[in-house]
């Protein structure tokens, strides 16, 4: 495990806290839902990376919210730091330790091309949450 925290083993595994993140994001429409295992690549910021994104800049910072604010009420978990990016709204990143969530609008996905980079991890697309 890469940087464990105490909360997360309390609060819950890394899986049903993504499994939170996931129904967080579509509580408000998120699209073209990914999640990238990193746990076999050496020298990985973290364990998994969840991405998703929104038609609006409005989107993208709801979406945001609600992941913070449900992970809060029900996971007991604060992102590391951040929430990044809340302010443009273009790419919001929030950091739970041993998963990031990249909240991206579609055009600003498709610049930075996190899955390509990435493209050695796990991944899963999530098409019908």
């Amino acid at each position: 495990m890469k940087r464990a925290s105490a909360a997360q083993q309390i609060h819950g595994s890394t899986e049903d806290l993504n499994d939170l993140i996931l129904d967080s994001i579509t509580d408000i429409k998120g699209k073209n839902i990914t999640t990238l295992d990193l746990r076999a690549l050496d020298e990985a910021p973290t364990d998994f990376f969840i991405i998703c994104e929104g038609d609006s800049n409005t989107q993208v910072r709801s979406i945001a919210e609600n992941i913070h604010a449900r992970m809060k009420a029900e996971g007991g978990m604060f992102p590391g730091r951040g929430p990044e990016g809340l302010q443009t709204a273009k790419w919001v990143c929030l950091d739970y330790i041993t998963t990031v969530v990249h909240i991206f609008h579609r055009e600003t996905r498709g610049f930075y091309a996190l899955e390509d980079l990435w493209s050695d991890a796990t991944s899963i697309e999530y098409t019908n949450l």
